[in-house]
């Protein structure tokens, strides 16, 4: 079992940046896909970024890549998503997401363990 606990959204304006955390419970964080998704409101939950294991190649939706950046921390048992050049389109709340082994990363049905959310609202 492993329970996911995010921290960190909050209101930014546009052009700021916003580091959102999920801290994990467990022994086996380090061998775990780990993942960011987001649902707007009157939107499905859409991928934004993921890692298939610590030190394995980590991907992005393209409507993030290049502003958006995952990484871990094995020794905290956190992942964390570091936000720039944030838009008022990034406003969702963000989910933090974990699998042992999942197929397809970008996919949130891969996925067996999940946060809370965190709120993240862009102002123009």
């Amino acid at each position: 079992q492993v329970q996911l606990v995010e921290s960190g959204g909050g209101l930014v304006q546009a052009g700021g940046s916003r580091r959102l955390s999920c801290a994990a419970s467990g022994r086996t964080f380090s061998s775990y896909a780990m993942a960011w998704f987001r649902q707007a409101p009157g939107k499905e939950r859409e991928f934004v970024a993921a890692n298939r294991r610590s030190g394995g190649m980590t991907y992005y939706a393209a409507s993030v890549k290049g502003r958006f950046t995952l990484s871990r921390d094995n020794a905290e048992s956190t992942v964390y998503l570091q936000m720039n050049s944030l838009k008022p389109e990034d406003t969702a709340v963000y989910y933090c997401a974990a699998a042992p082994n999942p197929v397809v990363v970008t996919t949130g049905a891969e996925y067996d363990y999940w946060g809370q959310g965190t709120q993240v609202t862009v102002s123009s």
